[in-house]
C-alpha cells in the first residue's frame, strides 16, 4: 500500500547538527570528532554540538566547560551565522527547484515541502524522500533526516524519531495507530503548559485526546486548541505557508557580560542594536515610529515604548530613544542584555509628514554607510564609539527566512 497515491504527502527536512556539520564541512580535521559550536570563542553556553560530542554525554545548552570536563578532546568552534544562512539558502533554493514550489522554511535547518503534486513526476512519497536527500546533499553536502507523513505534525515527528541520517516514513492511513501511545508533549507545538492542561484532563497520550470533545480545546485555546486536537489524531489541517507575511515587529538585542553597570558601556550596546535596526529598516525600505527599548536585570525588564515625531529609519533617533530611557528608567542596576525593538514597520515610500523638512544630509549619509558596509560588512563604517563594541558574533533569528525582513542576522 505504501507504493499507493497518498491523498496528501508533506515532506520534513531535519539538518543533523547543523551549524557544527557546517564546522566539520569547511574543516575537514574536525570530522569525526566532538565539536561544540559556542557563540563566539568568549561564548559560556553551547548552542550545538556534533553527534560525536552528543556521544560523549554533550547536549545542546551544556555550559563549555562543563563539556570539556566531560569531553577533554571537545573542539570549540565559534559560530559564523553568515555561513550557516549561506548554506541554508542554497539548501532551500535547491529544494524549491528540484522537488516542490510549495516550500516553508519552518526555521534555518529546517523545512518543510507539500509533495502531493508530484508524485505523477517524482514517484510514491518514500522516492521523494530519498530523492530530497539526494539533493541536500548535491547542494549542501550535508547530513540530514528526513520524514513523511500525510500531515507536517506526523511527518516532523516521524523525522525526529529516525535521526540522525534516516528516512522515516508514516502514511496517513497508519498516523492515528502509530500515535496512539505517543505523548502528546512530543508532538511540536504542545508545550508543557498545554500539557499541563491537557494531562489535567486526563490526556497524556494522543490515544487519549480522542475522549477529549475538541471543543474544550477550542474554547480554551481557540484555533491552535482545535488544530492540537486534529494533530493527535494524525490529521493536523495547517497548510505549507509558502508566503511569507511581512513583521510586525523588528527588533534587535544582544546578551552583555553578566552585571555590567557602566553606563558607557550600556549606552554602546544600545547604540550598536540602534544602528543594526535602523540599518535593517532602510535595507527593507521600511520605517517606523514606535520602539519598545528594555535593559534585562536579575529583577526582570527595565524599560518603555517610545515614539518619534515622524517615522524614522536613523539610528542616531533610535538610539536618542535609549538615552531617554536609561534617563527614566535605569538606576545603576547590573544589566544582562539590551533589547531594541520597531513595534511598527511600514513601508518608507508612502506620503511623507505634512510641514515636517526632511533630513536629506542625514539620509544621503545612512545611503553612503550603507553602501560601504554592505560591501566591506557590518559597521565597518559607523559611530566611533562603536569601534569597542561588543565581539561577540551575530545570531541568527529564530524566524529566520531566505529572503526579505526576516532574513536577519
Amino acid at each position: 500500500m505504501l507504493n499507493n497515491h497518498w491523498p496528501r504527502a508533506i515532506i520534513f527536512v531535519d539538518m543533523d547538527a547543523f551549524f557544527a556539520s557546517i564546522e566539520q564541512l569547511d574543516e575537514p580535521t574536525l570530522r569525526q570528532q566532538p565539536v561544540a559550536v559556542t557563540n563566539g570563542m568568549r561564548g559560556t553556553c553551547i548552542i550545538t554540538c556534533s553527534y560525536e560530542a552528543r556521544a560523549r554525554g554533550i547536549y545542546t545548552g551544556m555550559r563549555i566547560k562543563e563539556a570539556q570536563q566531560l569531553c577533554p578532546q571537545l573542539v570549540q568552534r565559534p559560530a559564523r551565522p553568515q555561513r550557516y544562512a549561506q548554506l541554508a539558502t542554497r539548501m532551500s533554493d535547491a529544494l524549491r527547484d528540484e522537488i516542490s514550489p510549495d516550500l516553508e522554511i519552518f526555521s534555518v535547518d529546517e523545512a518543510f515541502l507539500d509533495v502531493s503534486h508530484c508524485q505523477k513526476l517524482l514517484g510514491p512519497p518514500e522516492a521523494i524522500a530519498a530523492l530530497t536527500r539526494e539533493v541536500i546533499n548535491a547542494a549542501v553536502n550535508l547530513p540530514c533526516t528526513v520524514g513523511v507523513g500525510g500531515d507536517k505534525t506526523t511527518a516532523k515527528f516521524i523525522a525526529k524519531e529516525h535521526k540522525p541520517n534516516g528516512i522515516g516514513i508514516l502514511p496517513p492511513w497508519q498516523a492515528r495507530d502509530r500515535l496512539r501511545d505517543v505523548p502528546v508533549t512530543k508532538l511540536c507545538g504542545i508545550a508543557e503548559g498545554i500539557g499541563r492542561f491537557l494531562a489535567a484532563r486526563g490526556v497524556h497520550t494522543c490515544g487519549d485526546m480522542e475522549r477529549l470533545p475538541i471543543g474544550i480545546m477550542g474554547k480554551r485555546f481557540g484555533y491552535p486548541g482545535r488544530r492540537i486536537w486534529l494533530m493527535c489524531q494524525g490529521l493536523d489541517p495547517d497548510p505549507i505557508h509558502t508566503s511569507v507575511s511581512a513583521p510586525k515587529s523588528m527588533g534587535h538585542g544582544k546578551v552583555m557580560p553578566p552585571d555590567t553597570v557602566s553606563s558607557d558601556v550600556i549606552r554602546m550596546y544600545l547604540l550598536h542594536m540602534s544602528e543594526k535596526l535602523a540599518t535593517r529598516l532602510r535595507r527593507h525600505a521600511l520605517q517606523a515610529k514606535t520602539f519598545s527599548i528594555g535593559l534585562l536585570t536579575r529583577q526582570g525588564w527595565l524599560g518603555d515604548t517610545y515614539r518619534t515625531a515622524t517615522p524614522t529609519t536613523d539610528g542616531a533617533v533610535i538610539s536618542g530613544l535609549s538615552k531617554q530611557m536609561m534617563d527614566e528608567h535605569w538606576r545603576g542596576e547590573g544589566v544582562l542584555q539590551v533589547h531594541i525593538t520597531a513595534l511598527d514597520p511600514h513601508p518608507a515610500d508612502g506620503q511623507l509628514e505634512l510641514f515636517i523638512e526632511q533630513d536629506k544630509e542625514r539620509e544621503a549619509v545612512n545611503k553612503t554607510m550603507d553602501t560601504i558596509n554592505q560591501r566591506y560588512g557590518e559597521l565597518v563604517l559607523g559611530p566611533a564609539r562603536l569601534l569597542k563594541r561588543s565581539d561577540m558574533p551575530n545570531v541568527i533569528s529564530p524566524a529566520w527566512k531566505p529572503k526579505g525582513p526576516r532574513q536577519t542576522i
